[in-house]
């Protein structure tokens, strides 16, 4: 079975860490592929941040980005098409009806990891998919996964660099009038 690890967020704005992310599972693992799947609305988000652009934008954005940076990942846009509110399980599930064939991998940073239990039926997402855990500053990576070991599928800690630039970040200096281009891709 081939396996298709599936790098879901808003990417509001898409920046340098992502890119990074995106470079270590298609270099440094063994994936088949890999897929960024571009949420239009994260149900845990959608009233707490600023939308830097509308959900089309950053899709159309970030597959142009993809080509200019010559990586062999897809940039779906499945979620658009998807019943609201979207949540991680039913569109793995759905991911899953369309494409029986492959073994869908979750890639999450350890900071999710961290507040999964306040995910739409977590407990599935554990049981039933491999999760691919990248090191987020100021988690222990570790010992969270250690807790959810027992009743996981499989959790893999990836021994990815750490990425301390984040969405918020950039977010954050925006809007103090800070000159973040350096940082958005």
């Amino acid at each position: 079975m081939k396996t298709c690890g599936l790098y879901f967020g808003s990417f509001n704005p898409f920046h340098i860490g992502h890119i990074a992310i995106v470079n270590y599972l298609v270099s440094f693992t063994t994936l088949d592929s890999v897929r960024l799947v571009v949420s239009p609305l994260n149900p845990l988000k959608s009233d707490r941040e600023p939308c830097l652009q509308s959900p089309r934008e950053r899709l159309l954005h970030i597959r142009k980005v993809m080509e200019t940076k010559k990586l062999p990942v897809e940039v779906s846009d499945v979620e658009f098409f998807l019943p609201r509110p979207l949540y991680t399980i039913n569109t793995l599930h759905h991911m899953q009806e369309k494409e029986p064939g492959m073994d869908f991998i979750l890639v999450i940073g350890a900071d999710n990891l961290e507040r999964i239990e306040e995910w739409k039926a977590w407990e599935s997402i554990l049981e039933e998919f491999i999760l691919y855990v990248y090191p987020r500053e100021g988690v222990n990576t570790q010992q969270i996964s250690e807790k959810y070991v027992s009743r996981a599928r499989q959790i893999v800690l990836l021994p990815a660099p750490l990425i301390t630039v984040s969405s918020t970040f950039i977010r954050e200096g925006l809007a103090q009038g800070k000159n973040m281009n350096g940082f958005i891709v």
